[in-house]
């Protein structure tokens, strides 16, 4: 399917690894020219190295901190015209509620809310004017199905869930679209890091520990980033015009709700 996506330009954040990275891969493979991001060049030059020998769209690499404004206004710089906007970053780890202070949640708050809020802003005028917007925010799976360890990353994504839904209706006449992703279990450093921390917290072996996670999983194992990039491209999309204010669960249908 030709998603009709030749020629536009996309800034895809925390893209240099895991997630974002699958999203600026599909999607350059259709045509897109990228802007990429991370905080480690080497990284970031390895992804951009990988995105070029796809030989599609283009790609631009720019090393930039998302939490920070002079990160985010280098990323703008580098695409003030772009037609797509892919929210990501880091989220914080687990932890427990008594051990968290003001800073800990003011730190969440600044990655997992005000980065993408301020990015839209800057972008989202644009796009109505030229009367074709995508906007494709990363969350999480425990937005919907939240749990106390994971509080600090779904109190500051829920929030954006929200902001964006009631935003997703204002900007719909001029054929932007707003939509969140909410991942859960892919094979990232994301899911090696849990594993790690699984090893150590109950003392499985690496083995033991990727079977646990595999087991919590409906389908029975972690998904592929490029099932998830491939997603995104769809959501990015001309066919996908019509779809907006969603949250898509990319979980191997592990989400027990309805809606």
């Amino acid at each position: 399917m030709d998603l009709g996506l030749e020629g536009k330009k996309a800034i895809v954040c925390a893209s240099s690894r895991g997630l974002g990275k699958a999203c600026a891969i599909s999607l350059a493979r259709e045509g897109v020219h990228v802007v990429i991001n991370g905080r480690n060049e080497e990284t970031l030059t390895t992804a951009e190295a990988e995105i070029v020998a796809i030989g599609a769209g283009g790609v631009t690499a720019v090393v930039a901190d998302l939490n920070s404004e002079s990160g985010r206004s280098d990323l703008i710089a580098a695409c003030p015209d772009a037609d797509i906007l892919v929210n990501n970053n880091d989220g914080p780890p687990p932890g427990i509620f008594n051990n968290w202070a003001r800073d800990d949640f003011q730190a969440a708050i600044d990655a997992n809310f005000m980065a993408p809020v301020l990015l839209i802003q800057a972008l989202l005028e644009g796009m109505k004017e030229r009367r074709f917007g995508r906007i494709v925010n990363i969350t999480s799976a425990m937005v919907k199905s939240p749990r106390a360890p994971m509080g600090l990353s779904t109190s500051a994504r829920t929030g954006l869930t929200a902001l964006c839904k009631g935003l997703s209706a204002e900007v719909a006449p001029f054929n932007v679209t707003i939509n969140n992703m909410l991942p859960e279990r892919f094979d990232t450093d994301r899911q090696k890091f849990m594993v790690k921390m699984a090893m150590e917290f109950k003392g499985l072996t690496k083995e033991e520990a990727i079977a646990e996670i595999n087991e919590s999983i409906a389908a029975k194992r972690m998904g592929i980033p490029s099932e998830f990039g491939d997603a995104c491209a769809f959501l990015c999309s001309t066919q996908a015009g019509f779809i907006s204010g969603q949250n898509l669960q990319l979980d191997g249908g592990s989400y027990a709700g309805l809606i």
